[in-house]
Protein backbone atom coordinates (compact mmCIF):
# COMPACT_ATOMS: atom_id res chain seq x y z
CA UNK A 1 0.00 0.00 0.00
CA UNK A 2 1.06 3.70 -0.87
CA UNK A 3 2.69 5.61 1.59
CA UNK A 4 -0.39 8.06 2.66
CA UNK A 5 2.50 11.19 3.23
CA UNK A 6 3.87 13.04 0.32
CA UNK A 7 6.77 15.65 0.43
CA UNK A 8 5.99 18.72 -1.69
CA UNK A 9 9.46 19.86 -2.68
CA UNK A 10 8.17 23.32 -4.08
CA UNK A 11 5.99 24.23 -0.57
CA UNK A 12 9.70 23.56 1.36
CA UNK A 13 10.55 27.11 2.54
CA UNK A 14 14.09 25.66 2.37
CA UNK A 15 13.20 25.59 -2.18
CA UNK A 16 11.44 28.77 -1.93
CA UNK A 17 14.26 31.14 -0.34
CA UNK A 18 17.70 29.48 0.88
CA UNK A 19 18.97 30.27 4.44
CA UNK A 20 21.61 30.54 6.01
CA UNK A 21 20.20 27.96 8.96
CA UNK A 22 17.81 25.50 7.08
CA UNK A 23 14.39 24.36 8.44
CA UNK A 24 14.75 20.88 9.83
CA UNK A 25 11.29 20.70 11.72
CA UNK A 26 10.24 18.05 10.14
CA UNK A 27 13.54 15.88 10.27
CA UNK A 28 13.83 16.65 13.82
CA UNK A 29 10.51 15.88 14.70
CA UNK A 30 9.87 12.80 13.14
CA UNK A 31 9.78 9.92 16.42
CA UNK A 32 10.59 7.40 13.85
CA UNK A 33 13.65 8.76 12.21
CA UNK A 34 12.08 8.19 8.24
CA UNK A 35 13.15 11.53 6.77
CA UNK A 36 16.38 11.74 5.44
CA UNK A 37 18.29 15.41 4.88
CA UNK A 38 17.33 15.21 1.26
CA UNK A 39 13.44 15.25 2.81
CA UNK A 40 13.60 11.66 1.22
CA UNK A 41 10.83 9.80 3.42
CA UNK A 42 11.35 6.21 4.01
CA UNK A 43 7.94 4.28 3.84
CA UNK A 44 9.19 1.15 5.77
CA UNK A 45 10.00 3.43 9.26
CA UNK A 46 6.78 5.75 8.42
CA UNK A 47 3.99 5.40 10.44
CA UNK A 48 2.30 8.38 8.67
CA UNK A 49 1.64 9.72 12.37
CA UNK A 50 1.50 13.16 10.46
CA UNK A 51 3.96 14.88 13.02
CA UNK A 52 6.10 16.01 9.96
CA UNK A 53 2.98 17.56 8.54
CA UNK A 54 2.14 18.84 11.42
CA UNK A 55 4.86 20.91 12.27
CA UNK A 56 5.78 22.21 8.87
CA UNK A 57 4.89 25.27 8.32
CA UNK A 58 4.37 25.07 4.84
CA UNK A 59 2.73 22.30 3.74
CA UNK A 60 6.43 20.70 2.84
CA UNK A 61 4.99 16.98 3.85
CA UNK A 62 0.94 16.59 3.42
CA UNK A 63 -1.52 13.63 3.67
CA UNK A 64 -2.91 12.77 0.86
CA UNK A 65 -5.83 12.79 2.00
CA UNK A 66 -6.42 15.85 3.03
CA UNK A 67 -8.32 16.77 -0.12
CA UNK A 68 -10.92 14.29 1.42
CA UNK A 69 -10.55 15.66 4.41
CA UNK A 70 -11.56 18.69 3.90
CA UNK A 71 -14.43 18.08 1.68
CA UNK A 72 -15.73 15.61 4.60
CA UNK A 73 -15.65 18.43 7.10
CA UNK A 74 -17.40 20.79 4.90
CA UNK A 75 -19.90 18.73 3.76
CA UNK A 76 -21.22 16.27 6.73
CA UNK A 77 -23.82 17.29 8.97
CA UNK A 78 -21.98 16.15 12.36
CA UNK A 79 -17.71 15.76 12.26
CA UNK A 80 -16.65 12.68 13.86
CA UNK A 81 -12.98 11.95 13.39
CA UNK A 82 -11.08 8.94 14.69
CA UNK A 83 -7.73 7.39 14.23
CA UNK A 84 -6.61 3.97 13.35
CA UNK A 85 -6.43 2.65 17.19
CA UNK A 86 -9.96 4.05 17.93
CA UNK A 87 -13.35 2.43 17.02
CA UNK A 88 -14.59 3.76 13.42
CA UNK A 89 -17.30 6.04 13.78
CA UNK A 90 -17.01 8.63 10.68
CA UNK A 91 -14.01 9.66 9.21
CA UNK A 92 -10.54 8.08 9.64
CA UNK A 93 -7.21 9.98 9.99
CA UNK A 94 -3.59 8.96 10.14
CA UNK A 95 -3.14 10.17 13.86
CA UNK A 96 -4.26 13.35 15.87
CA UNK A 97 -0.71 14.20 15.05
CA UNK A 98 -1.95 15.65 12.08
CA UNK A 99 -3.80 18.89 13.31
CA UNK A 100 -1.43 22.11 13.24
CA UNK A 101 -2.59 24.72 15.32
CA UNK A 102 -4.69 26.10 12.25
CA UNK A 103 -5.88 22.72 12.06
CA UNK A 104 -7.64 22.85 15.26
CA UNK A 105 -8.75 26.76 15.40
CA UNK A 106 -10.89 25.13 11.76
CA UNK A 107 -11.90 22.47 14.39
CA UNK A 108 -13.58 25.09 17.04
CA UNK A 109 -14.71 27.02 14.39
CA UNK A 110 -16.55 24.41 12.78
CA UNK A 111 -17.80 23.43 16.25
CA UNK A 112 -20.10 26.52 16.82
CA UNK A 113 -22.37 25.36 13.83
CA UNK A 114 -21.84 21.43 14.24
CA UNK A 115 -21.06 18.92 16.12
CA UNK A 116 -17.46 18.02 16.44
CA UNK A 117 -15.83 14.67 17.92
CA UNK A 118 -12.16 13.27 18.12
CA UNK A 119 -12.12 9.22 18.44
CA UNK A 120 -9.02 7.79 19.66
CA UNK A 121 -7.11 4.95 20.65
CA UNK A 122 -5.50 4.38 24.19
CA UNK A 123 -2.48 6.80 23.01
CA UNK A 124 0.22 6.15 25.72
CA UNK A 125 -0.07 2.72 24.00
CA UNK A 126 0.36 3.77 20.59
CA UNK A 127 4.05 3.96 18.59
CA UNK A 128 2.55 7.58 17.56
CA UNK A 129 2.09 8.88 20.91
CA UNK A 130 4.98 11.63 20.39
CA UNK A 131 3.01 12.64 17.21
CA UNK A 132 -0.21 12.98 19.71
CA UNK A 133 1.35 14.67 22.43
CA UNK A 134 2.80 17.41 19.89
CA UNK A 135 -0.93 17.99 18.47
CA UNK A 136 -2.23 17.89 22.32
CA UNK A 137 -0.02 20.38 22.50
CA UNK A 138 -0.97 22.80 19.85
CA UNK A 139 -4.54 22.16 21.68
CA UNK A 140 -3.32 23.84 24.82
CA UNK A 141 -1.81 26.66 23.14
CA UNK A 142 -4.90 27.68 21.25
CA UNK A 143 -7.17 26.84 24.09
CA UNK A 144 -5.21 29.20 26.24
CA UNK A 145 -4.96 32.12 23.44
CA UNK A 146 -8.81 31.52 22.67
CA UNK A 147 -10.65 30.01 26.24
CA UNK A 148 -13.98 30.80 24.62
CA UNK A 149 -14.10 28.95 21.45
CA UNK A 150 -16.50 25.96 21.02
CA UNK A 151 -16.30 22.75 22.43
CA UNK A 152 -14.63 19.83 20.52
CA UNK A 153 -15.70 16.41 22.18
CA UNK A 154 -12.00 13.81 22.66
CA UNK A 155 -13.31 10.31 23.21
CA UNK A 156 -10.83 7.67 24.07
CA UNK A 157 -12.59 4.40 22.56
CA UNK A 158 -9.73 1.52 21.85
CA UNK A 159 -10.79 -0.81 18.90
CA UNK A 160 -10.23 -3.41 20.84
CA UNK A 161 -13.14 -3.25 23.24
CA UNK A 162 -15.98 -5.55 23.23
CA UNK A 163 -18.79 -2.93 22.53
CA UNK A 164 -20.28 -2.75 18.81
CA UNK A 165 -19.06 0.32 17.00
CA UNK A 166 -20.99 3.19 16.58
CA UNK A 167 -22.54 3.88 13.11
CA UNK A 168 -20.70 6.59 10.85
CA UNK A 169 -22.53 9.94 11.21
CA UNK A 170 -23.36 11.84 8.23
CA UNK A 171 -23.05 10.62 4.85
CA UNK A 172 -20.94 7.78 3.13
CA UNK A 173 -17.90 9.19 1.55
CA UNK A 174 -19.11 8.48 -1.74
CA UNK A 175 -21.91 10.39 -1.01
CA UNK A 176 -20.10 13.69 -0.54
CA UNK A 177 -20.34 15.57 -3.53
CA UNK A 178 -16.78 16.28 -4.12
CA UNK A 179 -15.61 13.32 -3.67
CA UNK A 180 -17.24 11.97 -6.72
CA UNK A 181 -14.77 10.89 -9.48
CA UNK A 182 -17.50 11.14 -12.26
CA UNK A 183 -15.02 10.67 -15.78
CA UNK A 184 -12.57 7.99 -16.55
CA UNK A 185 -10.03 10.61 -16.50
CA UNK A 186 -10.42 11.57 -12.69
CA UNK A 187 -10.64 7.78 -11.95
CA UNK A 188 -7.31 7.03 -13.98
CA UNK A 189 -5.26 9.89 -12.08
CA UNK A 190 -7.11 8.86 -8.81
CA UNK A 191 -5.19 5.22 -9.48
CA UNK A 192 -2.71 6.65 -10.70
CA UNK A 193 -1.29 8.61 -7.89
CA UNK A 194 -2.41 5.67 -5.57
CA UNK A 195 0.30 3.71 -7.15
CA UNK A 196 2.94 6.45 -7.80
CA UNK A 197 2.45 9.01 -5.38
CA UNK A 198 5.39 10.91 -6.09
CA UNK A 199 3.70 12.22 -9.17
CA UNK A 200 1.55 14.05 -6.40
CA UNK A 201 4.39 15.80 -5.28
CA UNK A 202 4.97 18.25 -7.87
CA UNK A 203 1.24 20.83 -6.33
CA UNK A 204 2.56 23.85 -4.92
CA UNK A 205 0.13 26.14 -2.50
CA UNK A 206 1.52 29.73 -1.57
CA UNK A 207 -1.09 29.21 1.20
CA UNK A 208 -0.60 26.21 3.58
CA UNK A 209 -4.23 23.92 3.28
CA UNK A 210 -5.46 24.31 6.97
CA UNK A 211 -4.50 28.12 6.56
CA UNK A 212 -6.87 27.84 3.64
CA UNK A 213 -9.43 25.76 5.54
CA UNK A 214 -9.09 28.45 8.22
CA UNK A 215 -10.06 30.92 6.19
CA UNK A 216 -12.84 29.63 4.44
CA UNK A 217 -14.51 28.42 7.55
CA UNK A 218 -13.64 32.00 9.12
CA UNK A 219 -15.70 33.99 6.25
CA UNK A 220 -18.79 32.71 7.03
CA UNK A 221 -18.95 34.54 10.31
CA UNK A 222 -17.31 37.37 9.86
CA UNK A 223 -18.22 39.25 13.09
CA UNK A 224 -15.39 36.45 14.79
CA UNK A 225 -12.20 37.06 15.90
CA UNK A 226 -9.33 34.21 16.07
CA UNK A 227 -6.06 34.06 17.90
CA UNK A 228 -3.46 34.69 15.57
CA UNK A 229 0.56 34.82 16.20
CA UNK A 230 1.61 38.55 14.53
CA UNK A 231 4.20 40.04 13.36
CA UNK A 232 5.03 43.17 15.76
CA UNK A 233 8.07 46.09 15.04
CA UNK A 234 9.35 47.81 18.11
CA UNK A 235 10.53 51.22 17.88
CA UNK A 236 14.43 50.07 17.33
CA UNK A 237 13.62 48.87 13.32
CA UNK A 238 15.98 50.48 11.27
CA UNK A 239 13.55 50.55 8.70
CA UNK A 240 16.52 48.51 6.57
CA UNK A 241 13.72 46.02 4.68
CA UNK A 242 16.23 43.01 5.01
CA UNK A 243 13.25 40.75 6.52
CA UNK A 244 10.79 41.55 3.33
CA UNK A 245 13.55 40.24 1.34
CA UNK A 246 14.30 36.85 3.12
CA UNK A 247 10.22 35.92 3.71
CA UNK A 248 10.60 32.83 2.08
CA UNK A 249 6.42 33.39 1.73
CA UNK A 250 5.95 36.88 0.39
CA UNK A 251 4.07 37.70 3.59
CA UNK A 252 6.16 40.65 4.13
CA UNK A 253 6.49 43.43 1.47
CA UNK A 254 8.12 46.83 1.57
CA UNK A 255 7.04 49.60 -0.47
CA UNK A 256 10.18 52.42 -0.86
CA UNK A 257 9.56 56.17 -2.21
CA UNK A 258 12.42 57.43 -3.14
CA UNK A 259 13.84 61.37 -2.34
CA UNK A 260 13.74 63.18 -5.82
CA UNK A 261 15.95 65.92 -4.91
CA UNK A 262 19.22 64.50 -3.09
CA UNK A 263 21.24 67.12 -1.25
CA UNK A 264 24.51 65.45 -2.35
CA UNK A 265 23.84 64.19 -5.90
CA UNK A 266 27.54 62.42 -5.60
CA UNK A 267 25.61 60.28 -2.93
CA UNK A 268 23.46 56.88 -3.52
CA UNK A 269 20.18 57.61 -4.27
CA UNK A 270 18.22 57.87 -1.05
CA UNK A 271 15.05 56.46 0.30
CA UNK A 272 12.65 58.62 1.91
CA UNK A 273 10.35 56.54 3.09
CA UNK A 274 9.86 52.82 3.61
CA UNK A 275 6.82 50.96 4.55
CA UNK A 276 6.24 47.17 5.34
CA UNK A 277 3.82 45.97 4.67
CA UNK A 278 2.24 42.71 6.39
CA UNK A 279 -0.57 39.81 4.80
CA UNK A 280 -0.82 37.88 7.60
CA UNK A 281 -2.54 35.01 5.47
CA UNK A 282 0.69 34.29 4.02
CA UNK A 283 2.49 34.37 7.11
CA UNK A 284 3.55 30.94 8.58
CA UNK A 285 5.73 31.96 11.60
CA UNK A 286 8.93 30.59 10.61
CA UNK A 287 10.47 33.29 12.40
CA UNK A 288 13.13 33.99 9.64
CA UNK A 289 12.71 37.56 10.20
CA UNK A 290 12.75 37.98 14.12
CA UNK A 291 16.71 36.10 13.43
CA UNK A 292 17.57 38.48 10.69
CA UNK A 293 16.74 41.22 12.26
CA UNK A 294 19.89 42.71 13.43
CA UNK A 295 18.36 45.61 15.72
CA UNK A 296 15.85 43.06 17.38
CA UNK A 297 13.32 44.84 16.61
CA UNK A 298 10.70 42.18 14.81
CA UNK A 299 8.37 39.76 17.50
CA UNK A 300 5.70 38.03 17.38
CA UNK A 301 2.71 39.01 19.34
CA UNK A 302 -1.01 36.94 19.67
CA UNK A 303 -3.54 39.00 18.32
CA UNK A 304 -7.15 38.68 17.69
CA UNK A 305 -8.13 39.44 14.04
CA UNK A 306 -11.25 39.17 11.90
CA UNK A 307 -11.70 37.58 8.43
CA UNK A 308 -10.89 41.25 6.82
CA UNK A 309 -7.50 41.42 9.04
CA UNK A 310 -6.34 38.03 8.24
CA UNK A 311 -6.88 38.32 4.51
CA UNK A 312 -6.33 41.99 4.28
CA UNK A 313 -2.99 43.82 4.01
CA UNK A 314 -1.57 46.04 7.53
CA UNK A 315 0.70 48.37 7.76
CA UNK A 316 3.22 47.35 10.32
CA UNK A 317 6.02 50.04 10.27
CA UNK A 318 6.80 53.36 8.62
CA UNK A 319 10.01 55.17 8.44
CA UNK A 320 13.25 56.42 6.68
CA UNK A 321 16.51 54.20 6.26
CA UNK A 322 19.43 55.31 8.27
CA UNK A 323 22.71 56.40 6.45
CA UNK A 324 26.26 56.62 7.70
CA UNK A 325 26.41 60.77 8.77
CA UNK A 326 29.87 60.51 7.52
CA UNK A 327 29.76 58.85 4.28
CA UNK A 328 26.26 58.74 3.74
CA UNK A 329 26.13 54.97 2.26
CA UNK A 330 23.10 53.10 3.96
CA UNK A 331 23.05 51.09 7.10
CA UNK A 332 21.40 48.03 8.32
CA UNK A 333 22.02 48.54 12.20
CA UNK A 334 21.53 50.70 14.72
CA UNK A 335 24.15 53.23 14.95
CA UNK A 336 25.20 56.70 13.27
CA UNK A 337 28.20 55.04 11.00
CA UNK A 338 29.15 52.51 8.78
CA UNK A 339 31.52 49.39 9.15
CA UNK A 340 33.82 51.70 7.43
CA UNK A 341 34.01 54.55 8.74
CA UNK A 342 33.61 53.75 12.28
CA UNK A 343 37.24 52.05 11.70
CA UNK A 344 38.66 54.74 10.64
CA UNK A 345 37.41 57.60 13.06
CA UNK A 346 39.60 58.20 16.00
CA UNK A 347 37.82 58.44 18.72
CA UNK A 348 35.69 54.99 17.36
CA UNK A 349 38.31 52.48 16.77
CA UNK A 350 39.44 51.57 20.03
CA UNK A 351 37.34 48.43 20.32
CA UNK A 352 39.68 47.35 17.08
CA UNK A 353 42.90 47.98 18.62
CA UNK A 354 45.05 46.60 20.61
CA UNK A 355 44.82 47.38 24.91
Amino acid sequence: MACQMVYHSGNCLNTKKPFARACRLCIESCPHQAISEYRQLDTKHCTECGACMAVCPSDGFVDRMMDKLHDYLMETQEIVLNCPQAIPGGFEISCLGILSRDGWMTLMLLAKEKPVTIITGVCAKCEDRQACAASVQNFKQVHADWPEHAVVRIQVRPDEEAEEPEPKVGPPMSDVPHLKMTGWRQRGRAKIVEWLPNLAADETTPIPKYRQWLIEVLAKTLEEKIPFRALFVADSCTSCGVCAAICPQGALQKREEMNLTPEDPTKEDRIALLRLILEPQKCVQCGRCVEICRSNALSFRTKRLSHRLLTGKILIQEGGPKYCSKCGKRIFDDSELCLVCSTSVPESSDFFSAP
